[in-house]
């Protein structure tokens, strides 16, 4: 019960590392806000982990619905303790083939989100006292993928983001760390295989990526938020913990 009477946010939890770790943190104690834009997802999540926990439909790219968010966990529970920055989503394409509206948009969604979150959340993590905020970065932001610009991109600026809050707001006994998966398993990757013409083939591939020569699974990665979310890194701030299966070590 390492997040025992811990008021935990997470977005993009309805599904994936989101839900995984909604999912783990239940288990630990927390009680979860399960903050995602798909809200009969996010209100499934929240029924199965149970524990108190509560859905609250949220695209963090607009401010109106982080600041439902905070209202809506700040109502049910008076406080906020953990917050995990992980909405966001890929776009395949180079810097020349990525439209721009799809640029504005996944920069919205995953760069812009964890700014909005963070910002509406601190203040009120700084009245009771402290707390944690993890950010979902990714192995990309140090090695580079083809096609993936806007991706990457996104990654690279959160882990840069992760460093500037630790030093801001270390002050106020904040911590703030991210963790840069590698290539995991998840409904993301569920609709690529499906709408690919050789599904094994690019799954293969995929797995090639690391030096287990497997992607990971959700779990590894709730792992890895859990233990930076809790107070055994409490001497953590200002790190990017890669979960990658050795991919970014090629």
């Amino acid at each position: 019960m390492r997040l025992k009477d811990k008021v935990a946010i997470i977005t993009g939890a309805a599904s994936g590392i989101g839900r995984a770790t909604a999912e783990l943190f239940a288990r630990e104690g927390a009680r979860v806000v399960v903050a995602d834009k798909n809200g009969e997802g996010a209100a499934e999540v929240a029924r199965l982990i149970g524990n108190g926990s509560i859905a609250v439909t949220t695209d963090v790219s607009r401010s109106a619905d982080v600041r439902k968010m905070i209202d809506a966990t700040t109502e049910a529970f008076g406080r906020i303790d953990i917050l995990i920055n992980n909405a966001g989503f890929g776009i395949a394409a180079t810097v020349v083939d990525t439209d721009e509206d799809d640029w504005d948009r996944l920069m919205s969604v995953n760069l812009r989100g964890t700014f909005l979150c963070s910002k509406y959340a601190i203040p009120v993590m700084a009245q009771v006292g402290g707390g944690a905020i993890v950010n979902t970065g990714s192995y990309t932001a140090v090695v580079g993928i083809a096609s993936r610009a806007a991706y990457v991109a996104s990654k690279g600026a959160i882990c840069s983001l992760t460093r500037a809050m630790a030093i801001d707001h270390v002050g106020q006994n904040i911590r703030v760390n991210a963790v840069a998966p590698g290539t995991i398993g998840s409904p993301y990757f569920d609709a690529m295989f499906a709408q690919a013409d050789d599904p094994a083939k690019l799954r293969q591939t995929l797995e090639a990526r690391a030096p287990m020569n497997r992607m990971g699974r959700p779990d590894e990665i709730a792992r890895a938020m859990l233990w930076l979310a809790s107070d055994e890194a409490s001497f953590a701030t200002g790190s990017v913990m890669t979960v990658d299966g050795g991919t970014s070590i090629w």
